[in-house]
């Protein structure tokens, strides 16, 4: 019988059929993603309950679903973060968890970028009101010279580094670990409240873990400058929603950026409605260039578990 591997994630050959078409290569029975959003828990029990593997995106692996899998023997992410596996119970169950690191770090960084100069030059307001007739000379600030703080020094933290360098930026850096990268770009590290205190763009790049989770939290949040601009490009939880919405509402800072939410496709928030928020869909890793990356680092995994083999890029040792 032919292994079964399921595709949950939205743009799995879809963008690139290359990874799809080794695993077909491989004779492995492959099913992906039809309804253009993640699975939900009861899709994936019917559709891959009996799964060999699972390529999944941002779609949440239960434990529920983990202890009905009959064969399932890797959990590959298409992408990064493995927050949304229960990894107690995959680790029950001796299933593989990988994922595919630096594969969208300078896309991520990319996006981050241009959220940060959309927000400061008030792009979305201009043109929304040109395409309505008008002529809006709304005021903007310059990225040139001024402090960003980065949360978070991973693969796309340096990437961000590195462009701030080019609009000559100084540098707040905050981890739990210091890059030696990071510091010869003039990254200067401290402390999260004298980062978000005196940082004039922040850019969020840390998993969401127990610690990190609020890490802009209401205490944070009050602390920002008014002409802070706050991007995330990580995960929702990491910032105190309710806080940031009246902070907007009252134009205690000058805006944020998400392209990260805690259920995807969001419901309606109403910050949503602000002219000094920019939402996106999730798609800092949607190049067709980090889709292949992604695609080609899932299924080396897949196909090294399905042979025997040891697991690429596993994450066990996280658990």
């Amino acid at each position: 019988m032919a292994f079964k591997v399921v595709a949950t994630t939205v743009t799995f050959g879809k963008i690139n059929h290359e990874p799809l078409q080794r695993l077909l290569d491989e004779g492995y029975e492959v099913i992906t993603n039809s309804f253009g959003r993640p699975f939900t828990e009861e899709e994936l029990i019917a559709i891959a309950g009996d799964a060999d593997a699972i390529i999944i995106g941002n779609d949440k692996i239960t434990a529920n679903y983990i202890n009905q899998t009959t064969r399932l023997k890797i959990i590959a992410k298409h992408g990064v973060g493995v927050d949304g596996v229960d990894m107690e119970a995959a680790k029950a169950k001796n299933i593989a968890v990988t994922n595919a690191p630096g594969s969208n770090a300078q896309e991520v960084a990319d996006l981050a970028v241009a959220s940060m100069l959309s927000l400061a030059r008030v792009l979305y307001p201009s043109i929304r009101d040109l395409k309505a007739g008008q002529w809006p000379k709304h005021p903007g600030i310059s990225l040139y010279q001024k402090t960003i703080g980065i949360v978070g020094t991973g693969s796309i933290g340096k990437a961000l580094a590195q462009r701030a360098t080019g609009f000559s930026m100084n540098i707040l850096a905050y981890d739990v670990y210091e890059s030696d990268e990071v510091k010869s770009l003039g990254g200067v590290y401290t402390d999260i409240d004298t980062l978000v205190r005196k940082s004039d763009f922040i850019s969020l790049h840390v998993p969401l873990t127990p610690t990190t989770r609020n890490i802009i939290n209401e205490e944070r949040i009050r602390a920002l400058k008014p002409t802070a601009v706050l991007v995330n490009t990580a995960r929702a939880d990491l910032v105190d929603y309710n806080a940031l919405t009246l902070a907007l509402i009252e134009n205690r800072i000058k805006g944020y950026a998400a392209d990260v939410f805690d259920k995807e496709p969001p419901t309606h928030l109403p910050m949503f409605d602000l002219d000094n928020v920019i939402i996106m869909p999730h798609i800092g890793g949607t190049t067709k260039e980090s889709n292949l990356n992604m695609g080609n680092m899932a299924v080396d995994s897949v196909i090294a578990v399905l042979s025997g083999n040891p697991p690429l890029y596993s994450i066990r040792e996280a658990i």
